[in-house]
């Protein structure tokens, strides 16, 4: 039962005031209302009223008296004795060797109701309400033990001692684990039971087990690999897991359990005592039924966009290797039209002087050579090149019947029943095909499904479905149930009874009314007053003009002129780079522990033993051979307990994971913040999302291609967020080049840092009219550097409304009526985007499809073009708002270099096969480039100082042009020593450097 949880900071900060409260704390704590002034009065002397007052206040806030009353700090002091009308607060010194105070805290206690933490019954309801939070939400120890404090506070419990709250809810998380392993191991049976061990037991051949083997998803883009990925999801069913009715064990906990089950190595788990060991495997096969489904459609997903892309590149090739012999045939035919059309040929010998100078037989090969090597103009599809494939998919189809069972939407139900028309007459000898569903087929379809007596063709016929299968599970049309990749979006949306209940709450937090003609008028109000202010300054604004082109309006901007450096920015810059110290990556890591102690959130898995001497040497070493791609060999250092290979392994599997990344990130970005230099670059209010783009030669279905990016290879995306102080807040990983937008709204609300980014920033590919209705019903502004503003449209609500020079500019009608109607469901998409119900990029894509948008859709895109009108007209009018989003672009794309520097190992390329592990590295290469930024940071505000101080004048504009990002003065490669010299240690800065700016 490990007690060792708390973090020095916790234990430091329990039942104490270190900082001064804040403002809103002192009223809400110390201020005395009647009651208290009457009873403060009943004691004699100015220091025991006062010391009465501040016990009295100390307890509400920290639910403890203090040991010495008067260690509280000088704010405190003052503001109740301003309430007490006291002028000299001197005389509180002498409440400490005051005896009454022993009196006062009983008085206190009696007369406010104050318990001691042992009393009952109150006790008893405190374990119980720990009991079932800890049950519910399978909250870290550290977490328990701040919501613990913060519940005795509320109900008036005085705090325990340190010790005795951590070690209670060490027992009740212990209780919780074994009611949890006891339950979960009563549900499979005998039989169940024996194959579930049977998953730890190494194979002879290939010295792994099962469980080695299940967890690992399948990489192979192939038939073979959907062959080996509906034999996993077999086998994953086999052991029971979607039959066994888990209901009564909070979801949270399963899959804790079974994301324990899935990092950790067989043979550990084998070691664990019998009933915990088939709890775990009982989790694993249940989550795992549904993670292994969805790695198969994921597979499907990408075999077929790789499988329809290289059909058109067959296409394409073909075409080529023909285009020869279509010429010659093409000339052919030319001749006999020439003659044809020449009015001097008579028509009784028009045939004769045709054939006169191009023969039948050469005609008829002409033909018939067009014929094979063109197509119909309405195809859009090669299809002979797909319909080659089709031998391929048939390898894997029937088991697909068989293992995956869809469900669709009112609108793909003509697709699903036409899947089950081939499910069900799979391997049948005849095959009613007059009974086949065809609805949606188009002509181009038509006229290769359908032979010449009409009947349909089995191979096209199944291609047709594949395809449109595939088109509706991307739109979430068509899904499955349960899953978590693949469900159906619209069932995760706020409905019924329970959206009734969040309304108002998701109406005040958005700062939205029930009314909708009350939203759009007011909506209206800010748009006209954008158009007005426009056009009052177009006569002056010599960086756009109006072009007409084709009879329509075009405006067209002028680009930003390169922003110079003055002299004294080359300067300052320069200097500042010259006094910052020397220093090897590993050492700068260990530095920032000691400001923020990031290395406290990487904690254990399973949270047993969750620290051992020396982690966070080896959490820094692992962070550097994830973060610069190098593996763990060059940080491996024999006779250094905390660098051996086998803890540094230990330690990867069991403390790194994208929960311990953010919560460490989190503690950079927090710290980042409250540093003055970084609020002279942004207040945090302001982001920006961008892709860094990774090669990943090893065959993975987690990538895709793009020739741009990755030349003949494939590779990922690593979208990730920016703040306006240079700090990375979050970030996802994309296979390929995927629409950025799609993902935008993830990443923001996916963000958990201490900044709350209200405008985001992007380039052009980020943007569409549903994109910018739904940051405006969130109440964020999207800002999207615009690559060519003449291609946009200008919405207008009044159509009548005079906007001089730009009325031509402001020719398309909005209809507002579609926002009045689906207002509702349109509060409802944003109130489950805020609360989380729902993921933003799967919902979006179920809003539009193929371009064109659904009913709700359509609304909030008429939404999103009141307010992408609003922001192009600023756009235009405010050459100082554009010069703003270009910063803010180039600060992420400034720290994307940094981040190229970082990841030198294996050429850049990233060589992990999964999702998890690729999510992993570049979480913890975003969170070292972070440490960079925070080290370098202080040490420039140092830099800044001692200038200061030696007489120099800066600029402030100057200050706020200088960048965190540099790293000629930081050594990545070749050293890697995780020591700190003592006074670094206990959080002095080392001293800046003096000499020449000396190169590593």
């Amino acid at each position: 039962m490990p007690v060792d949880f708390l973090t020095p900071e916790q234990e430091r900060r329990y039942g104490r005031m270190i900082e001064e409260p804040t403002p809103e704390q002192l009223a809400r704590y110390f201020w005395l209302d009647d009651r208290d002034h009457h009873l403060v009065t009943q004691h004699r002397g100015s220091h025991n009223q006062l010391g009465f007052a501040i016990q009295l206040g100390t307890v509400r806030f920290l639910g403890t008296f203090l040991t010495d009353p008067t260690d509280v700090p000088i704010s405190v002091v003052r503001y109740v004795a301003s309430q007490l009308q006291m002028a000299n607060t001197r005389v509180f010194e002498r409440y400490r060797g005051s005896e009454s105070r022993w009196d006062h805290t009983a008085e206190i206690r009696k007369a406010y109701g104050y318990r001691d933490f042992p009393d009952q019954p109150h006790h008893f309801e405190f374990v119980r309400w720990l009991y079932h939070h800890a049950w519910l939400t399978a909250e870290r120890p550290s977490v328990l033990f701040d919501l613990a404090t913060a519940r005795c506070v509320e109900k008036k419990v005085l705090l325990p001692g340190v010790t005795i709250l951590a070690r209670l809810i060490a027992q009740i998380r212990d209780r919780v684990a074994t009611r949890l392993w006891r339950l979960l191991a009563q549900v499979p049976n005998y039989s169940e039971r024996n194959r579930l061990e049977q998953l730890l037991t190494a194979k002879v051949s290939s010295r792994q087990t099962e469980l080695d083997h299940l967890r690992r998803p399948p990489t192979n883009l192939t038939a073979k690999g959907m062959l080996e990925g509906l034999e996993r999801l077999a086998v994953v069913r086999s052991y029971g897991g979607t039959t066994w009715d888990l209901s009564h064990i909070p979801v949270g906990r399963l899959h804790t359990l079974a994301r324990f089950a899935a990092a950790a190595r067989a043979q550990a788990i084998s070691r664990m005592s019998l009933e915990r060991q088939l709890a775990t495997l009982v989790a694993f096969a249940n989550v795992f039924a549904i993670t292994a489904q969805d790695d198969l459609l994921e597979l499907f997903d990408r075999l077929m966009t790789e499988l329809l892309a290289k059909t058109q590149q067959e296409g394409k090739r073909a075409r080529l290797r023909t285009i020869r012999d279509l010429d010659a045939a093409a000339r052919q035919l030319r001749e006999a039209c020439v003659i044809l059309l020449n009015d001097q040929t008579p028509d009784a010998k028009l045939r004769a002087t045709i054939f006169a100078r191009v023969s039948a037989e050469v005609l008829t090969d002409s033909i018939q050579t067009i014929d094979a090597l063109t197509r119909r103009p309405e195809e859009n599809v090669y299809f002979t090149q797909l319909f080659s494939h089709y031998n391929g998919i048939r390898r894997f189809l029937p088991q697909m019947f068989r293992m995956i069972h869809f469900e669709a939407n009112s609108s793909a139900k003509p697709v699903l029943d036409a899947w089950r028309f081939l499910r069900d007459y799979e391997g049948a000898k005849k095959i009613p095909w007059t009974q086949a569903p065809v609805t949606g087929m188009t002509t181009s379809w038509q006229q290769v499904v359908y032979d010449e007596n009409d009947q349909i063709q089995q191979r096209a016929y199944t291609f047709w479905v594949l395809i449109r299968i595939h088109e509706a599970l991307r739109h979430h049309d068509i899904f499955v149930t349960p899953s978590e990749r693949y469900n159906d979006p619209r069932a995760q949306l706020l409905q019924g009874q329970a959206w009734e209940a969040v309304r108002p709450q998701v109406l005040r937090t958005l700062d939205r009314t029930i009314d909708a003609e009350q939203e759009v008028r007011e909506l209206g109000e800010k748009l006209n007053t954008a158009y007005q202010q426009t056009a009052e300054r177009w006569p002056e604004n010599t960086d756009v003009r109006m072009e007409n082109i084709q009879g329509k309006s075009r405006v067209v901007l002028t680009a930003l002129d390169k922003l110079e450096e003055p002299p004294s920015l080359q300067t300052l810059r320069s200097q500042i780079q010259s006094l910052l110290p020397r220093i090897d990556l590993p050492e700068l890591l260990l530095e920032v522990n000691t400001w923020t102690g990031f290395a406290d959130a990487f904690t254990h898995f399973s949270e047993g033993g969750s620290r051992v001497q020396d982690l966070t040497t080896s959490v820094c070493a692992v962070l550097i051979a994830e973060a610069c791609n190098i593996g763990l060999e060059p940080v491996v250092q024999l006779g250094v307990p905390a660098l051996t290979r086998d803890r540094l392994t230990w330690v990867e599997q069991n403390y790194f994971r994208a929960e311990t990344l953010t919560q460490a990130n989190n503690k950079l970005v927090e710290y980042q913040s409250g540093l003055q230099l970084a609020t002279t670059w942004g207040t945090g209010e302001v982001a920006s999302a961008d892709g860094l783009r990774f090669v990943t030669p090893v065959r993975t279905i987690h990538a895709g291609p793009n020739p741009k990016y990755f030349g003949a290879g494939r590779g990922v995306t690593y979208y990730n967020f920016a703040s306006d102080q240079f700090t990375g807040l979050n970030g996802i990983v994309i296979p390929g080049t995927i629409r950025d937008s799609l993902y935008l709204l993830d990443l923001l609300l996916g963000q958990q840092t201490v900044l709350q980014p209200q405008e985001i920033m992007t380039d052009t590919a980020g943007y569409s009219d549903i994109i910018f209705g739904l940051f405006g019903l969130l109440g964020y502004q999207f800002s999207p550097r615009l690559a060519d503003i003449g291609e946009s449209r200008f919405w207008r609500l009044d159509p009548a409304a005079n906007y001089g020079p730009l009325n031509d500019l402001a020719r398309h009608r909005l209809h507002p009526e579609r926002i009045v109607q689906n207002w509702n469901d349109m509060l409802r998409v944003a109130g489950s985007l805020k609360l989380g119900t729902v993921t933003a990029s799967r919902l979006i894509r179920t809003l539009q499809r193929d371009g064109r948008p659904t009913t709700l859709g359509k609304a909030i895109g008429e939404y999103g073009r009141i307010y992408k009108t609003i922001y192009l007209l600023n756009y235009l009018n405010d050459p100082g708002y554009r010069r703003r989003i270009l910063t803010q672009l180039n600060r992420g794309e400034s720290r994307h270099s940094l981040a190229r520097a970082v990841c030198y190992g294996k050429r850049g390329e990233l060589h992990q096969r999964y999702k998890e592990g690729q999510e992993d590295q570049l979480g913890a290469l975003g969170f070292v480039v972070n440490a960079i930024v925070l080290w370098n940071t202080r040490y420039m505000s140092a830099a800044l100082q001692n200038l200061r101080v030696q007489g120099q004048m800066m600029d402030l504009t100057d200050i706020k042009r200088l960048s965190p990002v540099g790293h000629d003065h930081i050594n990545m490669v070749g050293r890697y020593s995780f020591t700190l010299p003592e006074e670094i240690a206990h959080g002095d800065l080392r001293p800046l450097n003096r000499g020449s700016a000396d190169s590593f």
